[in-house]
Parts: structure tokens; C-alpha cells; sequence
């Protein structure tokens, strides 16, 4: 059945999917936990690179303004003969705005300069000097590598072998598992990366990128971690994983068939596209169908200097097609967290769903509920000096389930290619909320 293939195709899917999965999905042990080895060497990077990494990242932003200011001028005619360059920089006008605001912005950061409030660590500094850094490393290393997972047939091969699965679940191709285990084991930047490319490339529908994007990328066990330790509660750490797991499942389940995920449109990214066929023919089961498709798949990638060149524009992409929007949107969202009390009026109507639920503190609990939305860690930190255990354990289990962020998540789905808005992700933020936080709570009354 599958004797036409020579052990040459075998090895060219083999090989580089295996260096793949020991890259974005194998957990190794750090002095600072778990983490995958793209994100241990990103951290080297970010250690050795650190006094220069702001200055890079406000460089880049402002380049990547001055461009777009070009190709809006022109209308894409000064990068005609450069698809790739005219697809990154030209822009609509809104997106053209983003861009310059976001490099006025980490002008201001880098020298400081206007109020306070715009370079402070806890608004500014806290993207410039904290998040960019970590984004410029990932993003260097999984846009280079991300080819051994989407290019040799790794994903052709579990798509068929996990169909069955995904389907009936969530609506999703099986291909998407490896993007869920990827943001799962490694970082929830990594699962946007891998579904924006996927997405572009014609494998999602818009439907099924923004369910994934907005679904599956979860923050890393590491981070969770860190966030658990900010309220004082790492001794929990494996109880509060599998809250966050369950809760997180019963939200992926019930949110794609739910508005406004379930009214995205089917279509490909390329109208003509045809729907991909997940069935799987006579004669073939799921392992060996997938190994076909995988196979046939990996046929295809046999110049290395392309393998080189889609990674340098996955990095050039993420870094000046995401960088701007985090930068934007994230400090806005930050200087409202942080300067006014926007999150504590809207998170006052949670008070008596709080108390319903019996959440000792429930009104400095009702303070943290929707403030995630500007920055996952603001809960927990504002969390962190409530004296019930119970109410820190549902904060920081919460936070992390809520999944939209804007100073990273968020902002990275923004800044894709995937088909969200910003009304989008208000929506779905608040949509997990409520499907989370009774979850949590209940679990967190056995618990204590």
C-alpha cells in the first residue's frame, strides 16, 4: 500500500519531524521548571542580548511604521516586486494608525519621555524591557524552526490519526491537536504562530483559526506556574493544573458552538480553495493514511534554501507584524488597568455572582475578575493580598482560563492574519469568564 514510497521519503518526513516535536513539544526540566527547548534557547538569547534587546524591539517598530507609512503612501507600488515585503506593509488605514502609534509609543517608553504613566514598569516598561524581549527570542527561534512542524508531513499524519477526536469535540481538523500541544507543553505565542501560518497556508478555515487561536492557546505550565506562585499557592500546583485543564476543556468544548466563533464563516483564506477531505479512503485506517499523506507532504521539501527563507519571513512577520500591536494595544489596556478604575466599575456587576457562589472577599475578588483582559499576571497580582486561600486559588485559576489577553494573546491574534476583531475578543473573553469561573468555584469548594 505504501511500497511506492523509498526510504528517502521515509527519513524526509521522519527526520525532520522528530527535531520538530523534540523542538516545540518535548518538556524538559530547567532550573526555573518545565519549559520546551525553543523557549529554554529564546532565554539564552534574551539573558545574553538583554541591554540591547529594548533598543532592538523600538527599532524595529519604528522601521516597520516608516515602512508602512511607504506602502500606504504608494499603495503597495513601492513593494510590487516583493510579495512578501507588500503583503507585511501594506496595510488599511486603521492598521497604518496602529503602526505609528505603536512606534510613538515605544519612543516615549525607550527615552522616557511625557507622563509617567506611559514608561512606568508596570504599563510601558513592563512591554518594552519585559514582554518584547521574550517575544524577539521566541519569535526568532520558532518562526526558524516552525518548517519542521508544518512542512514534512507532521501535521498531515496527525490530522488523520486524531480527526475522530477533534471533530466530534470541537469542530476542529485533527491537524489542530499539534497546535493545541504545542501552546500547551511550550507557550501560547507558539500555538498563534503555528495557527496564523497554518491559516494562511489554506489548512484552516476562518473558522477554524479563530477557534484555535482563541481556544488553544494557553499559557505554558511554566507560566501558570509563576502565576500560582505570585498568590502564594505553588504547594497547589497540581490540583490548580487540573482545574485550569478541565475548565479550559468544558470552555473549548461549549465556546465553538457558541456566537461569535459559530458565526464565522467556513471560507479559506484564498476563496477557490476547496474543502480539505478528512475521510479517510477505502482500503487505508487512520495510521497508515496519515503516514500517506504525511509522505506525499514531505515529497515536496527538498531545497534547503527554501526551508531557510519561509523561516526568516516567519520571523520578519511575527516580528513586525505582531510587535507594533502588542505595543499599541497592550499599553493602552495597561494604562487603564493601571491609572484608572475602568476594571473595578465593570467588574462590580460580578459582586453578586461572587456572593451567590459563596467567594469569600467577593468584592476584592470582583476587582481582578475582568482586568486579565488588559495583562494575564494583573489578577494575580492584585489577588495576591486577599487572605482567603480560596478566593487567590479561583483568581489565579481564572486568569489563566480567561486565555485573552491583549498585551500578549490578544495582541498577537490581532496582529495575525487570523480573522478576530477586537469586539471578537472582548466577547470571547468574557464568554470564557462565565463558563470558567463556576467551574473553578465549585471545584475550589471541594478543595478547601
Amino acid at each position: 500500500m505504501l511500497k511506492e514510497y523509498t526510504l528517502k521519503n521515509y527519513l524526509l518526513f521522519i527526520i525532520p519531524s522528530i527535531i520538530g516535536i523534540l523542538l516545540f513539544i518535548t518538556p524538559i526540566s530547567v532550573a526555573d521548571g518545565t519549559t520546551i527547548p525553543i523557549a529554554f534557547l529564546a532565554g539564552l538569547v534574551e539573558d545574553g542580548l538583554a541591554p540591547y534587546l529594548s533598543l532592538i524591539m523600538m527599532l524595529i517598530i519604528v522601521i516597520t511604521a516608516i515602512l508602512t507609512l511607504l506602502g500606504f503612501a504608494t499603495k503597495g507600488k513601492a513593494y510590487a516586486n516583493t510579495p512578501f515585503f507588500q503583503g507585511l506593509f501594506t496595510t488599511s488605514l486603521f492598521w497604518t494608525i496602529t503602526r505609528v502609534v505603536a512606534a510613538v509609543f515605544a519612543i516615549m517608553v525607550y527615552f522616557e519621555l511625557g507622563h509617567e504613566m506611559f514608561y512606568s514598569g508596570d504599563t510601558g516598561g513592563t512591554l518594552l524591557h519585559g514582554l518584547l524581549h521574550t517575544l524577539f527570542t521566541v519569535f526568532l527561534f520558532a518562526g526558524l524552526f516552525l518548517p519542521l512542524l508544518t512542512n514534512f508531513g507532521l501535521l498531515e499524519f496527525f490530522g488523520a490519526l486524531m480527526t475522530k477526536v477533534m471533530r466530534p469535540l470541537f469542530r476542529l481538523p485533527g491537524r489542530s491537536s499539534i497546535d493545541a500541544l504545542a501552546s500547551w507543553v511550550g507557550d501560547g505565542t507558539i500555538g498563534v504562530l503555528l495557527t496564523s501560518k497554518q491559516y494562511e497556508e489554506g489548512f484552516y478555515t476562518k473558522r477554524e483559526a479563530t477557534v484555535i487561536g482563541t481556544t488553544f492557546s494557553i499559557v505554558s505550565i511554566t507560566f501558570s506556574l509563576v502565576v500560582l506562585a505570585e498568590v502564594g499557592l505553588q504547594h497547589m500546583f497540581v490540583p490548580y493544573y487540573l482545574t485550569i485543564v478541565f475548565a479550559g476543556f468544558v470552555a473549548a468544548i461549549i465556546m465553538p458552538r457558541i456566537p461569535p466563533l459559530s458565526r464565522k464563516k467556513d471560507d479559506y483564506i484564498n476563496e477557490s480553495n476547496e474543502p480539505i477531505d478528512e475521510s479517510i479512503p477505502q482500503g487505508y485506517n487512520s495510521v497508515t493514511f496519515g503516514l500517506k499523506n504525511a509522505l506525499e507532504r514531505s515529497k515536496t521539501e527538498t531545497n534547503v534554501f527554501k526551508f531557510f527563507k519561509e523561516g526568516f519571513q516567519n520571523i520578519l512577520d511575527m516580528w513586525m507584524g505582531v510587535a507594533p500591536v502588542v505595543m499599541a494595544f497592550g499599553l493602552i489596556a495597561l494604562i487603564i488597568a493601571e491609572y484608572t478604575p475602568f476594571f473595578s466599575w465593570i467588574g462590580a456587576p460580578f459582586i453578586p455572582l461572587l456572593e451567590l457562589m459563596q467567594v469569600p472577599y467577593a468584592k476584592e475578588a470582583s476587582e481582578t475578575i475582568l482586568i486579565g483582559f488588559a495583562d494575564m499576571f494583573l489578577p494575580a497580582i492584585i489577588g495576591s493580598g486577599i487572605e482567603s486561600e480560596m478566593t487567590r486559588f479561583i483568581i489565579a485559576a481564572l486568569s489563566v482560563t480567561q486565555l485573552i489577553y491583549l498585551s500578549e494573546v490578544g495582541g498577537l491574534l490581532l496582529g495575525s492574519k487570523i480573522p478576530v476583531t477586537f469586539l471578537d475578543l472582548v466577547f470571547i473573553f468574557l464568554l470564557r469568564t462565565i463558563i470558567t469561573l463556576p467551574i473553578i468555584t465549585l471545584i475550589a469548594h471541594f478543595l478547601f
